[in-house]
């Protein structure tokens, strides 16, 4: 088939591009290789990818209409996977613009191409941060989620509208994916693991924010491309015997999905900056602060209806996933 990934320079667009590259597809990435965080980075993993001759990269702006509509004219895609977004929550706090522009037109324009060009089916990144102010775990695609607390989550979830929307009106089948904590090699500089062992490293005090009474469902990234590459098999359909009365945030009846993917097993953050000091081999000193704006205490994802559709539990543990981070991190930077 041929696949268009968005957001390729990123982090999970990166693996999952090459996981696909060698089977028989032919692979276009695009990303804008904004300066969120440090583009080297970016560069290094499509200096990776280049060397996969069924890899093609075209930098390009989602926001970039006509040539978001020049892409899919060129190409005709069998599968979308959109993981391009503007990132971060504490960002969102003084670049809320850039939200707008990357999360919600050019999201849009990826829904539009993919309408009109007959794209078989549309996988998209969600976040865990759409739960809010949920406070029932763990979370569930069943629970409500009207309770966004930054402009990050509220346009995850105007995503999930949005899909189900030109699911809806024009059969695109689509299904999102609500990640939660995506850590590994070549993950984000501002991720609380790359800069918790940069931090470590160079003899610096980490910040431990509601004075470490937080827990996350930490997800390996190579369990998060698995995840993937099984759910773009699974093409939602529709569902003629559903009644409104059945509603709610996962079904529908049009073709529309939504799952959480995460590894179901939350770790206490002090738990996890001990598995760090065990693969790093060196003391943390903590700066205990008070929660940030817009962040929440712990996060727990309920990977049932995941786990129902595509046969498939999370193999990598906390423990075993910091070392081999901790492993990449000291090679790529020589450490």
């Amino acid at each position: 088939m041929k696949f268009l990934i968005t957001g390729m320079a990123g982090f999970i667009g990166y693996s999952v591009a090459k996981r696909l590259a060698g089977k028989g597809h032919l692979i276009v990435g695009v990303d804008n290789l904004n300066d969120y965080y440090d583009v080297s980075l970016k560069q290094a993993r499509l200096d990776v990818l280049s060397e996969y001759e069924d890899i093609l990269f075209v930098r390009l702006d989602l926001c970039d209409r006509e040539g978001m509509t020049r892409l899919f004219s060129e190409h005709s895609f069998d599968r979308v996977i959109h993981l391009a977004a503007q990132a971060g929550v504490r960002y969102s706090l003084d670049n809320p613009y850039a939200y707008i522009d990357a999360n919600l037109m050019g999201y849009l324009n990826v829904l539009e191409c993919s309408r009109h060009h007959g794209v078989g089916h549309l996988i998209y990144a969600s976040s865990s941060s759409v739960y809010g102010m949920n406070e029932t775990v763990p979370f569930s695609t069943r629970d409500n989620v009207d309770h966004p607390v930054s402009l990050y989550a509220a346009t995850k979830k105007a995503n999930e509208l949005m899909a189900h929307t030109y699911s809806h009106l024009y059969d695109l089948p689509t299904t999102g994916l609500r990640f939660f904590t995506v850590y590994g090699p070549w993950g984000r500089p501002d991720m609380a693991m790359f800069m918790f062992t940069k931090a470590i490293l160079e003899g610096r005090s980490i910040d431990v924010y509601n004075h470490g009474d937080m827990s996350r469902d930490f997800t390996y990234i190579d369990d998060i491309v698995e995840s993937i590459m099984r759910i773009v098999k699974v093409v939602p359909q529709r569902d003629s015997a559903w009644h409104p009365t059945q509603a709610s945030p996962e079904s529908s009846s049009a073709p529309y999905a939504l799952y959480n993917i995460g590894h179901g097993n939350p770790v206490r953050l002090m738990d996890f900056i001990h598995a760090l000091e065990e693969a790093i081999g060196k003391r943390a000193a903590c700066n205990y602060l008070p929660m940030q704006p817009g962040d929440v205490p712990h996060t727990y994802a309920d990977t049932e209806a995941l786990n129902k559709v595509i046969d498939y539990q999370p193999r990598v543990g906390v423990c075993e996933g910091v070392k081999r981070f901790v492993a990449w991190y000291r090679e790529y930077h020589r450490v």
